[in-house]
């Protein structure tokens, strides 16, 4: 018998997930130029366990961007996470630039794509 249903039959609380029941579903991106280096980034997944991992989502598509447009840095903003119907969305603005930017969430866009890759989240 699964510890789940010994637990259901004792009247206790399931033990919470692991990482093995982290499979999520990554349902794409769209990038939007706001202003020259201001960038938007919409993002959806399912089987998210928390909002940290739509916004995870988020920053490796900004990182990849970053590098695609020839850029090495980039700031972020603000991230915005909302789920409906089991999908969760981040709209996460970052700005892009070629030196390390003032401010205190900045990334190194080839660190950061590289640690994404490793993580299994997809980029851009």
């Amino acid at each position: 018998m699964s510890v789940i249903a010994l637990c259901a039959l004792a009247g206790c609380t399931p033990p919470p997930p692991t990482a093995e029941d982290f499979i999520p579903e990554y349902k794409g991106v769209e990038t939007v130029l706001l202003d020259g280096d201001l960038v938007q980034f919409n993002v959806a997944m399912t089987k998210a366990l928390a909002s940290a991992n739509v916004a995870a989502y988020a920053e490796c598509a900004a990182a990849q961007y970053t590098l695609i447009r020839g850029y090495g840095f980039a700031r972020h903003v603000r991230t915005n996470v909302a789920i409906e119907g089991g999908i969760w969305r981040a709209d996460a603005v970052y700005t892009i630039s070629p030196s390390l930017p003032k401010g205190l969430k900045t990334i190194d866009a080839e660190v950061v794509t590289q640690n994404c890759l490793e993580k299994g989240i997809p980029t851009v």
